[in-house]
């Protein structure tokens, strides 16, 4: 996952669900100072973000793919339920261990079991020297596709010739453990279907449907950087007809069924600067978390048992223009009490997108972007506990202002996503506010010296209510800052780089409190705490 240099000064050089893990951070009291320069080798990488929890109950773990990957040839095995681990499960937690050294760009990579996306996930850029990484993500709602044999398939594309050597060598793990004793199962979907072609058919007894989109603007070309692209007028190196705005869609028979607004996902490559990122990836880069629709309201309309068309779809792209996937898993939960489960759609309201782009010419370039869209559905189902009726509601804002200048030697983006949504099913009602932020800019020196400094922002409060009461809450606030500067244009052992960088992440409400910082300088961790 690249961008050219010829394409802008933002492209990268090189490219909770779940969480990067790091050994051997050293207490602040024994942190020898920080290099002067970034060296030959740095820290693992690492992140803020906590491991998954896990229950000490009895547990096994199978391999599940073992590859070196060198080309874009797929690793293809198969799977078997651990005998010795035969459920029910109260969790799953994938691992996936990864090493690589020499030089390499930054790699997309993804695991699917029985044809369902488990892990959607990029790699770090190696040091000379080599470095080792951990994610892990709890798989555990997958249940219907780990309980069977299935195929697997992983793939993460990548070169390997005289100048890009990094050989990327990873392992992936599922390690079960048991339901038993106080702890009880997992409650997780009942059939977990991948939607492999744009139909889908449900069992007639389907109550609840959610989708997921694992959807990412990755390839090298421009949708890599979608929250940076301009209208054609515009003098920019990354064109698109509509802007930066940009609206996941998912549609069921042509209609309109739900929207989105994607996660501005940093790679390790990205804003032209690896050196934020050698240690500290970007919030969500190593395992990107899929946009989740709640199409019950529709589930009236698609327990008739016949093939239904599914369509996803990225507004604002340019028309014919590659850059984006869009992988959709669907999760079904069923009745056991009625093998045909009946409803109707009883509204569908939408607004008219909003999509506003004006570019203001001088010195300094200004694009100013408006955008947004809202969206709520209602249907009922006649289940065997009565007639419940489903409200969804979301509603999408998006702000940016992209500042350039004659050349891009100077490039700079604050931009803010929001993303209401309110799910209302019989007396439960669960509201979400997702809050994404990006605020960097990027300069080309004297002496070639490229400078990036950038802060993100990932915010989500959900709050769940019954009867008006309120049930539970959530806060997630995970942050990242970093300054980094180097000479382009040479080789790598003159580049002088320096760089510092923060990740705070930060989880808290009805279910206790996590709170960690670490801090980086030149590769070093120079602090890891936790508040909680």
């Amino acid at each position: 996952m690249r961008r050219q240099r010829i394409t802008g000064l933002l492209g990268g050089l090189l490219l909770a669900a779940g969480s990067l893990l790091g050994t051997g951070t050293p207490a602040a009291a024994d942190t020898p100072p920080p290099p002067p320069e970034f060296g030959s080798d740095w820290h693992d990488p690492l992140t803020a973000a906590p491991p998954v929890d896990r229950p000490a109950t009895r547990s096994c773990t199978l391999t599940l793919a073992e590859a070196q990957f060198r080309d874009f040839t797929p690793y293809q095995g198969s799977y078997a339920p651990p005998a010795d681990c035969a459920g029910p499960w109260a969790k799953v937690v994938l691992r996936l261990d990864g090493k690589v050294k020499g030089r390499q760009y930054d790699r997309l990579g993804n695991l699917t079991l029985g044809g369902v996306e488990i892990l959607r996930t990029s790699t770090p850029q190696p040091s000379p020297d080599g470095i080792t990484w951990s994610v892990e993500k709890d798989v555990t709602r997958y249940r219907d596709v780990l309980s069977r044999p299935q195929p697997v398939e992983m793939l993460i594309g990548n070169v390997v010739n005289d100048t890009y050597t990094g050989v990327i060598d990873v392992k992936a793990t599922l390690t079960f453990h048991a339901a038993e004793g106080p702890v009880r199962p997992a409650a997780t979907p009942d059939r977990v279907l991948p939607l492999t072609g744009d139909t889908l058919t449900t069992p007639r007894n389907t109550e609840r449907i959610l989708a997921e989109v694992y959807a990412t603007g990755s390839g090298g070309g421009c949708e890599e950087y979608w929250y940076l692209t301009v209208p054609d007028a515009a003098p920019y190196s990354c064109k698109a007809a509509q802007g930066p705005y940009r609206e996941v869609r998912i549609a069921v028979d042509g209609r309109l069924a739900g929207i989105a607004a994607p996660f501005p996902t940093v790679w390790t490559g990205g804003w032209s600067n690896p050196f934020l990122w050698y240690v500290t990836p970007a919030p969500r880069a190593f395992d990107v978390q899929p946009v989740v629709y709640d199409l019950t309201p529709f589930a009236g309309l698609l327990n008739d048992g016949r093939p239904h068309r599914i369509e996803v779809s990225v507004a604002g792209v340019p028309a014919g223009q590659t850059g984006w996937s869009t992988p959709v898993n669907v999760l079904l939960w069923q009745d056991e009490a009625r093998q045909v489960v009946t409803g109707a759609l009883t509204r569908h309201e939408a607004t008219e997108p909003a999509n506003s782009s004006v570019h203001t010419a001088g010195p300094e370039h200004r694009l100013d972007t408006h955008g947004g869209h809202g969206l709520t559905v209602a249907g009922y189902l006649d289940t065997s506990r009565g007639r419940i009726t489903t409200t969804v509601t979301r509603t999408l804002a998006n702000t940016s202002v992209h500042r350039w200048t004659e050349g891009e030697s100077r490039d700079a983006l604050t931009a803010t996503w929001t993303d209401r949504e309110t799910v209302t099913s019989g007396r439960t009602t669960t509201r979400t506010q997702r809050t994404y932020t990006m605020d960097g800019e990027t300069t080309l020196g004297a002496g070639d010296r490229l400078r990036t400094v950038l802060a993100l922002g990932d915010r989500a409060d959900t709050l769940t209510l019954r009867d008006g009461r309120q049930v539970s809450v959530d806060r997630l606030d995970h942050r990242y800052t970093g300054d980094a500067t180097y000479t382009t244009g040479v080789p790598r052992d003159q580049r002088h780089a320096v760089g510092t960088g923060s990740e705070r992440y930060r989880r808290y409400g009805t279910a206790g409190c996590y709170d960690r910082t670490v801090a980086t300088a030149q590769g070093t961790v120079t602090e890891d705490r936790r508040r909680c």
